[in-house]
């Protein structure tokens, strides 16, 4: 496959660029750096319930629970069962400050400039939490952000520490992608796609692409990207931020 920075392509009604978030853009995952980020600047004594969090890891690599009440034990562990929207705000901003300041690839960071300089409408669709992942997507200059939402039943004022819908990861994350499509009129004949994940669990949404990269991918990608046809690039090599 040739170097998607480079690679002329005709024109289309649409240009879409789908990147993935954790280990893809940044260095490492976000969701436990959040949490920690908040436990330690909010509630210091929530440091404490760390062994029920390596707990409740315990039980999901067992398969007793799944990966979103999983996320939701933790988020209620060390942020708590219900919380202020107002309170966890800055929080989410100054986390968002510290990810970029010293936590994404630099080579990410030069795909999207190229992107978007590309006319690509660039979208960020991630298992994360919207709650901190806009915050990002922001500072990143992302159009539109597809994140696991958080329940919200008290309006805009307070947030429960359980998923409303789907953890946005594998094909919930690609049937999001699907709706937001839909929702934009953007069709697939019309639009040329790109899309980056470093997962194998990204497998619907790099296949619909129509040039996919596997980024600094992990061992199951980057052993099925060359089956597929897919670019590999390893993000990791320039150490800018």
């Amino acid at each position: 496959m040739d170097d998607p920075l480079t690679t002329p392509i005709p024109d289309y009604a649409h240009r879409v660029a789908m990147y993935d978030m954790d280990r893809t853009i940044t260095r490492s995952g976000t969701y436990s750096g959040f949490l920690m980020h908040v436990a330690r600047r909010r509630q210091q004594w929530r440091l404490m319930l760390l062994p029920l969090v390596g707990i409740a890891g315990a039980a999901y690599s067992l398969r007793l629970i799944d990966r979103s009440r999983l996320k939701a034990i933790n988020l209620r562990l060390l942020v708590g069962k219900r919380f202020r929207r107002a309170e966890i705000a800055p929080l989410a901003e100054s986390y968002a400050d510290k990810v970029v300041a010293r936590g994404l690839h630099s080579a990410a960071l030069d795909q999207i400039a190229a992107d978007r300089e590309a006319g690509y409408r660039l979208l960020l669709a991630t298992a994360s939490f919207h709650l901190y992942v806009d915050a990002i997507a922001r500072r990143l200059g992302i159009d539109d952000v597809l994140a696991t939402q958080l329940d919200e039943p008290d309006g805009a004022d307070h947030i429960h520490a359980r998923l409303a819908g789907d953890n946005c990861y594998g094909d919930a994350k690609f049937a999001r992608i699907a709706d937001w499509l839909a929702a934009n009129d953007i069709t697939r004949e019309a639009a040329h796609v790109r899309a980056y994940s470093d997962h194998v669990s990204d497998h619907p949404m790099l296949h619909f692409a129509d040039e996919a990269v596997a980024t600094t991918p992990s061992r199951k990608l980057k052993q099925l990207a060359p089956k597929m046809g897919w670019q590999v690039v390893d993000w990791r090599a320039r150490r800018g931020r």
